[in-house]
């Protein structure tokens, strides 16, 4: 009898290995709790390693061999596969290539609300150089005050700016998404249904913002703002992912913002090698795949990659970084830097 409980024991082990490592292949990668599991694969590896010790510790024990040893099996090879995606994604990398004339920097930064100060983002962004800069949950006024401090350092940027629910006094500051773009991108507008809802993203805003004038060269810049996939909210978060998907079809754009998913959870969203829609995920193309954003509490190989910039095949990624100054936002933030293709 207790052999046959280990075998049991054994088999759903494996399974749940199998479906942890790649729930996509199950289609379950949007399916609570694997989910959330899947998220964080720094943390599953050491999971896998946790019980591969205890596998370990039990082979000592002649009656338990034969069960310790195929529970020991199971964990490595869950460790090792989710090791061989980690390096196909890449586990961090540090620096970015020089600026160049064509090239262009993208910073997403979920600042909290409150918890990062205005001069703080404003810094970050002089530091990087940054053209295109996403801020889920940085309310206008606050936008107002870095364009000013940025105007003063020489890199002025036009603020851009969603919120939903205006007519709430002190809404929470969940309710905004600002974008900064610098003018030598050219003259941009955020579209009506972005402003109005009508087409959005449902519970915190995104923000689509169109070139106007005579810059119809530049990148239409979506900054993505998805809910959180709390069990509660695991309908809203997937029809969230799905409306930023259809935001990147064929032709020039940029993605950049609090996805709070990682690409295992785009699996079936991207078309011709996309990751969502036609845009492709730069941190996994640039060595930081698995380098995660939240929380920035834990190190960031144990914390999930739910920030990202993305791209149109229009551009090719030539590096990323994540910023380990959190700046007392639960969030790191991502830059990358772009160039044209071709």
């Amino acid at each position: 009898m207790l052999r046959l409980l280990g075998i049991l024991f054994t088999v759903l082990l494996a399974i749940a290995t199998a479906i942890v490592v790649w729930p996509q292949f199950f289609h379950l990668e949007q399916t609570w709790p694997f989910a959330q599991i899947v998220a964080a694969r720094g943390l599953v590896i050491g999971a896998f390693l946790v019980v591969a010790v205890l596998a370990l510790l039990l082979l000592l024990a002649r009656p338990l061999r034969g069960f310790a040893a195929s529970v020991l099996i199971v964990a490595l090879l869950g460790a090792a596969a989710t090791g061989v995606v980690g390096m196909t994604r890449g586990f961090g990398a540090g620096t970015l290539p020089a600026a160049t004339d064509t090239s262009i920097r993208v910073l997403t930064w979920n600042t909290a609300g409150d918890a990062v100060s205005a001069e703080q983002i404003a810094q970050q962004i002089l530091d990087q150089g940054a053209d295109i800069v996403a801020l889920p949950e940085t309310t206008e006024a606050v936008g107002e005050q870095i364009a000013v401090m940025l105007r003063e350092q020489g890199h002025p940027m036009w603020v851009h700016h969603v919120q939903f629910k205006p007519d709430v006094v002190d809404g929470p500051k969940s309710w905004h998404t600002t974008v900064l773009v610098s003018p030598e991108l050219g003259e941009y507008s955020v579209i009506e249904s972005s402003e109005d809802g009508s087409s959005n993203t449902g519970s915190v805003p995104s923000a689509v913002l169109m070139p106007v004038g005579g810059n119809a060269g530049g990148p239409t810049i979506v900054a993505v703002h998805a809910v959180a996939p709390r069990m509660e909210e695991m309908g809203q978060w997937s029809r969230d992912l799905r409306w930023i998907a259809d935001q990147c079809p064929a032709g020039n754009f940029v993605l950049a913002g609090d996805f709070n998913a990682t690409v295992d959870h785009m699996a079936g969203l991207g078309v011709d090698g996309g990751d969502m829609g036609y845009c492709r995920d730069v941190a996994s193309r640039t060595g930081n795949g698995l380098s995660g954003t939240w929380p920035s509490s834990l190190p960031a190989l144990l914390s999930a990659p739910i920030d990202h910039v993305m791209a149109s095949p229009n551009w090719t990624p030539t590096g990323s970084v994540v910023i380990d100054d959190a700046g007392g936002s639960d969030h790191r933030g991502l830059v990358v830097q772009l160039e044209p293709a071709g």
